[in-house]
């Protein structure tokens, strides 16, 4: 017991900067968020008043905050099965090809573009005179032309936009887990005649599971605070439309105080904990879906 003290006392010192850090900028803003949520307050200068569940109930009665709630799911779900379809199709793909290094590198490098830079290059090719409309004229799709900016389908171009900026980052996550499968299996895959999906769902799915559940984790947590790639398609216009808003947009809005310009600080805390709230379920349920005994090879 005294050993044990002892390293108790030894590792405070190392310990202690830390968590003061970890109070200062992370437990007491949660808890001032987690109570200005419950008042009325536009910003410092303006008293706190209590209002209780207020902000709550105006949350979902606010068709705004609602479409942007949806939009979240939508980019959770929809997103996310892009996204994981490019890497599986991806490890499918490049596991016995040539230059597979060079292609999951070039795969990666949207990750590490700014999504201003891709909004600009999304909006140079997607503009009513763009890149895309230009090529669809010149291959006689003329009837295939949009307006791909415009508020009824710019939601659907952001997702696409998302899953093509992304995927090389979860790509890199989940092939780490591969790396680390013995070639053998796959050769006595092969001999045995199994195809390289049957490969893949027998022996690259399974051995590599701690690393995709990490990456669906990290997806989720990501996709529900979608912020810059919305900014970046929808910058030039002074609001981001109601359709292409995702949460985190709307929380933003409420707190710089969009096209009118009146700040509602309270408001914005009220989103931000319930997004705190429903990410944080939807990461313990999912990591219990996923939990399983790890497979160990003999």
């Amino acid at each position: 017991m005294s050993e044990h003290n002892d390293v108790g006392r030894l590792a405070l010192p190392f310990l202690a900067p830390a968590v003061i850090f970890m109070t200062v900028t992370l437990a007491i803003p949660s808890v001032f968020t987690l109570i200005v949520s419950f008042t009325s307050w536009s910003g410092p200068g303006d008293e706190l008043s209590w209002v209780g569940l207020r902000n709550y109930v105006g949350l979902w009665s606010s068709n705004a905050f609602r479409t942007s709630f949806l939009n979240t799911f939508v980019m959770l779900v929809v997103g996310g099965l892009g996204v994981f379809l490019v890497v599986f199709a991806s490890l499918i793909g490049l596991r016995a090809m040539r230059g597979a290094a060079f292609v999951r590198s070039a795969v990666f490098v949207p990750v590490i573009i700014s999504p201003i830079a891709i909004g600009v290059a999304f909006g140079f090719l997607l503009n009513p005179n763009g890149g895309v409309n230009q090529l669809l004229h010149a291959l006689s799709l003329d009837g295939l032309r949009r307006a791909w900016l415009s508020p009824d389908v710019v939601f659907q171009v952001i997702i696409v936009g998302l899953i093509w900026s992304v995927s090389g980052y979860y790509l890199a996550i989940v092939a780490t887990g591969v790396d680390q499968i013995p070639p053998y299996l796959y050769e006595e895959a092969e001999l045995a005649g199994a195809s390289k999906v049957q490969q893949f769902w027998m022996i690259t799915l399974p051995l590599s599971w701690e690393s995709l559940s990490v990456a669906i984790v990290l997806w989720i947590i990501s996709s529900m605070k979608t912020f810059e790639i919305v900014i970046a398609f929808v910058g030039s216009q002074s609001v981001p439309p109601v359709q292409a808003r995702t949460a985190a947009v709307q929380q933003y809005l409420a707190t710089t105080g969009g096209a009118d310009g009146n700040p509602q600080l309270a408001y914005a805390s009220a989103i931000g904990i319930v997004l705190f709230l429903l990410t944080s379920v939807l990461v313990i349920l999912v990591r219990r879906i996923l939990r399983r005994d790890k497979v160990e090879l003999s």
